[in-house]
């Protein structure tokens, strides 16, 4: 762990002193910071990274013209890889069984390395096959508003009546190939900004048998292999108009202090929900939604 974080201390010093906010840069160092805290603080819990972070730069004023908006929508799925990091570094013993099984050291690794991949297909092929009309029609805050507080009522609901018991279940070594493609059709759900992938991916678990905790963790596995590809994509299809904009060290500081504050979101919410379930989470997007509804109805802020 110690070794991630000094490789993204290492990163945020050499971009800081490398490029310090060009004058054709239309991100400043500090709103690049804010939106890292944003998307690390967000990405695992059940309350969507994307829309936050699509709130986020609206109410900094960023990404209102066409050009700001593509680097925009671009650098919020891009710096998802300071959370990916923190991940990698927090359960790093699942990943690495996973590498093992893939050499056929642990076969229950191996396992569970095949199930990330079979829940990770649906959402690729409907990401790829759906990317430019999801970054068209859903990358603003009405339709962000409105998965929230779907998304918040449908968490409600299930609490109330449906997991109870939150230990019950399969863990990750022992799901099957369809509790994973059961997860996997779930997190399709997720492409639609706002709704968030790990509140698809958690419940897609519980739907699927698996116990809460299991669903979780399963749902952060799933979510390394999920970003890494998304944002690969969007580094290959933006990322040169993206630092063109915003500069290199914005992207650098963002992914750093998603790092930071993922870590300890992620540490916090695997013991949250061990005790208490998911129904905080529920009334959060709910109000979120309606607050930003307000907001945007009577013109103080900007779709």
């Amino acid at each position: 762990m110690h070794k991630i974080i000094f490789l993204a201390f290492a990163l945020y010093t050499f971009s800081a002193s490398a490029e310090t906010n060009s004058p054709s840069s239309h991100m400043s160092l500090g709103e690049a910071a804010i939106l890292g805290v944003v998307e690390g603080l967000t990405e695992y819990l059940p309350v969507s990274s994307t829309g936050h972070l699509i709130l986020t730069q609206r109410l900094l004023g960023i990404g209102f013209s066409e050009e700001d908006k593509v680097a925009a929508d671009a650098y919020a799925i891009c710096i998802q890889l300071g959370a990916i990091l923190a991940v990698l570094g927090l359960f790093h013993e699942h990943i690495k069984r996973m590498i093992l099984g893939l050499f056929g050291k642990d076969q229950e690794g191996l396992k569970l390395l095949i199930n990330t991949l079979v829940a990770f297909l649906p959402a690729a092929v409907v990401g790829l096959t759906f990317a430019d009309a999801i970054k068209t029609k859903l990358f603003g805050l009405w339709p962000v508003t409105l998965a929230w507080f779907v998304g918040g009522v449908v968490l409600l609901i299930i609490e109330r009546y449906k997991f109870k018991h939150y230990s019950e279940g399969n863990d990750i070594y022992t799901m099957s190939p369809l509790q994973a493609l059961i997860i996997g059709l779930c997190q399709c759900v997720a492409v639609w900004p706002g709704t968030s992938r790990s509140l698809a991916t958690i419940l897609g678990g519980r739907i699927a048998g698996l116990s809460l905790q299991s669903s979780v963790i399963f749902s952060f596995i799933l979510g390394v292999v999920t970003l890494s590809a998304s944002t690969l994509y969007d580094l290959l299809d933006n990322g040169t108009i993206m630092i063109e904009i915003f500069g290199l060290s914005a992207l650098l500081v963002g992914m750093f202090f998603a790092l930071i504050s993922a870590l300890a979101a992620v540490r916090w919410m695997v013991g949250y929900l061990q005790r208490h379930g998911m129904a905080i989470f529920g009334w959060y997007r709910i109000v979120l939604a309606l607050c930003t509804a307000g907001l945007l109805y009577f013109g103080l802020l900007q779709s």
